[in-house]
């Protein structure tokens, strides 16, 4: 047992918490590592630099493409979600490790008591002694090995929070494909309903041609074999559809039996497009937000390694009562303090402090690394995007025209079939043609429509300013 004067104790625990607090913090400063900056992209004019602004509000992007049941669909995203509900828990386990880091700053405290009965040799009658204790103990953050892990698991935590915007915005852009395909195959099938409706009236026309002796038995078996091919085709596009409605299902948190969607118009607005887009946009990705802070953590652990080369210091204490009775107890008489304080260093290690370091600094140039290819591969789908959206644009317009002269090819070879100017072989050609055609320019227009999700994702959540500290 160590007695001293409570003036002393206090003394020197005031002196250690002092220079605990005033400690040294080894290791590097974090500055976020510098990319590559253009003042603009090749494919759009008026681009700026940017500036981090990943906590922008997104708004309801989608409504963009003014579909309501694509909003409701949207909006489950938050509440049902598997995916998402997975990232946000993971986030909550970082956020607990910084509270569980800060803890380490402080002290332990544990309360204990005590009762003991017993007889020793040579003493008459059997004794008992009570002693509650309360004692500590403290590793004050001298070299701030602790401050150091605090900064590695806030900047995780907060990567951990960009993952849970860029997982939101995945299963949203996911979504958002899906519903176009969906309703992409709503609109195929009725093409494909009107063409076997006009393979019929065809089929027909034969078949009375037949029977009058003008047409062959093999332009009859020609239809029949066109039609019943155009039936089955819808029969596929069927069982695409209703995978594509189980995939939006899940996406949205419900079982596959538990959401049905009715086949619908075509009535997808294709969204303007701004010419001109602040950057400031691209640094709203919460991937590339995600990876600036894994570089920033990374970069804390070089301190917490750095650390070890210094010696630990751990302070203790201990004080309580121990009396033979309960009654008497508490008395001053009966009271004891403790303090001490224990220093610890590493004499020879053969480097493996030296290794750890390095390692933590490489992890470091690792993550900038990766920091810098993200930012790189969003430029790039960026580019990808607008030149997409470009070219689309015009293509859609020859696609459209080359529709409507095949409509009208298809009009001319039917009139002339019937007329017995052309042989049937005309008619299949035509028809072939038509269809074809009118499949393409579609499926153009839905890979507008899915471009444009695609550069929504690539800009981090859509083209709008709002919210942006500077636009």
């Amino acid at each position: 047992m160590i007695r001293r004067s409570p003036k002393i104790a206090t003394a020197l625990a005031a002196l250690l918490l002092t220079g605990a607090v005033s400690g040294c913090l080894v290791g590097p400063t974090y500055r976020r590592p510098t990319v590559a900056t253009f003042p603009a992209f090749k494919e759009a004019d008026g681009w700026t630099p940017a500036h981090p602004s990943d906590a922008a509000d997104r708004k309801d992007w989608w409504t963009v493409f003014g579909d309501a049941t694509l909003d409701d669909l949207e909006r489950r995203v938050d509440v049902s979600n598997q995916t998402l509900a997975a990232a946000e828990a993971a986030y909550r386990q970082a956020h607990a490790l910084v509270a569980e880091n800060r803890a380490a700053l402080f002290p332990t405290i544990a309360l204990d008591g005590s009762a003991t009965a017993g007889k020793s040799a040579g003493v008459s009658g059997a004794h008992t002694t009570y002693q509650p204790n309360i004692g500590g103990t403290w590793a004050p953050d001298i070299w701030g090995a602790v401050r150091r892990g605090m900064e590695n698991a806030r900047a995780s935590a907060q990567s951990s929070a960009a993952l849970v915007v860029n997982a939101r915005l995945s299963v949203q852009t996911a979504l958002a494909v899906d519903y176009i395909q969906l309703r992409q195959f709503d609109e195929e099938k009725r093409l494909l309903d009107a063409t076997a409706v006009a393979y019929a009236r065809t089929l027909s026309i034969t078949e009375n041609k037949y029977t009058a002796g003008v047409a062959a038995r093999g332009d009859v078996l020609a239809a029949q074999s066109q039609l019943q091919a155009a039936r089955a085709n819808v029969l596929d596009i069927d069982q695409q559809r209703a995978r594509t409605e189980h995939a939006i299902a899940i996406l949205a948190g419900e079982a596959p039996a538990a959401l049905t969607l009715p086949p619908a118009p075509w009535n997808l607005q294709l969204p303007d497009i701004p010419a001109t887009v602040p950057s400031t946009l691209i640094e709203r990705r919460p991937d590339i937000a995600a990876a600036e802070r894994l570089a920033d953590a990374a970069n804390a652990q070089i301190g917490v390694q750095t650390a070890a080369y210094f010696p630990n210091l751990t302070l203790s204490g201990q004080g309580g009562f121990a009396a033979g009775q309960l009654g008497p107890l508490f008395n001053a008489s009966n009271s004891f303090w403790s303090v001490g304080a224990l220093a610890a260093e590493t004499v020879f290690d053969a480097g493996a402090r030296q290794a750890r370091v390095a390692g933590a600094r490489a992890a470091y140039d690792q993550a900038v690394a990766n920091y810098r290819q993200t930012v790189l591969t969003a430029l790039g789908q960026v580019e990808d995007n607008l030149a997409a959206q470009r070219v689309l644009a015009a293509e859609q317009v020859l696609r459209r025209q080359a529709a409507d002269a095949a409509d009208a090819g298809e009009v001319v070879a039917r009139n002339e079939y019937a007329a017995g100017t052309v042989d049937y072989t005309t008619v299949v050609v035509a028809e072939a043609n038509a269809l074809a055609d009118r499949n393409a320019e579609l499926a153009i227009e839905a890979l507008r429509l899915t471009t444009a999700v695609s550069l929504i994702e690539a800009l981090g959540g859509g083209w709008s300013t709002a919210g942006l500290a500077r636009s």
